[in-house]
């Protein structure tokens, strides 16, 4: 049966990709890795490259997902993206998608894993975890993120606030990933919510990476200066 392997790249950090993804991406004929836009580097790529094996001459694939809310591109770009998956293993190679962080954490394999299951049943797929941000991000600064009976929320991005207010409301730990740009708008939110000016407050961009930034204080501590636009972050706040 022909096999696709999905791969979870981790934070980014090739030191902390596993065992199992390093044997797959090494032994694969042809690496699929996503972008945002044509001619844009991929950053899952970017994680692998240290590990890539230059003797085997393998083909690098970039697959376009725009940035967009639009229902009906996100619905045509996973279509085409998963064909070209489909076409690739069908033909009988080797095919590895690498995606960053794990690949069931919002992430794009999630879409082409429905577009696949449902259109080319004949595919054997296989996932490989990998490490997610908030996980390297807590050992970095020395947070828990739960502990006990601790309610944890993570939010992907701010779209709506109020929703967010309301998490934060019945949480002891907010957990934002991606689009540090919303950073900023959450601040007054979580205190409105009733997390402390003592409440542990911790913000990172570019983890694992030359341009890593990485900073722990106090939720009453925290400036505008103190904050991140940059779309690769992280931030976590934490009642004491």
């Amino acid at each position: 049966m022909p096999e696709l392997i999905a791969v979870g790249c981790g934070p980014g950090d090739p030191d902390l990709l596993t065992v199992k993804a390093v044997k797959a991406i090494q032994n694969a004929d042809v690496i699929m890795c996503p972008t945002s836009k044509e001619g844009k580097p991929s950053f899952a790529l970017s994680v692998v490259s240290p590990i890539l094996d230059k003797t085997k001459n393998q083909e690098i694939t970039n697959l376009i997902f725009p940035m967009t809310k639009d229902k009906d591109i996100l619905e045509t770009t996973w279509e085409k993206n998963s064909r070209i998956l489909a076409e690739s293993v069908l033909s009988g190679k080797k095919v590895v998608y690498l995606t960053v962080g794990d690949p069931y954490l919002y992430s794009t394999w999630i879409y082409l894993h429905r577009e696949l299951e449902t259109k080319y049943p004949e595919i054997k797929i296989t996932v490989i975890p990998g490490i997610v941000s908030m996980f390297t991000f807590a050992s970095k600064v020395g947070i828990s993120l739960g502990e006990g009976a601790e309610k944890i929320s993570v939010i992907p991005s701010c779209y709506d606030l109020s929703k967010v207010k309301e998490l934060a409301k019945n949480s002891d730990t907010m957990v934002f990933l991606k689009d540090g740009k919303y950073f900023d708008q959450v601040i007054e939110l979580l205190k409105e919510a009733g997390f402390p000016d003592n409440s542990i407050f911790a913000i990172g961009q570019d983890l694992d990476t030359e341009n890593e930034i990485v900073r722990k204080l106090t939720l009453g501590q925290v400036t505008k200066d103190t904050l991140t636009t940059k779309y690769f972050s992280i931030m976590v706040v934490k009642r004491v």
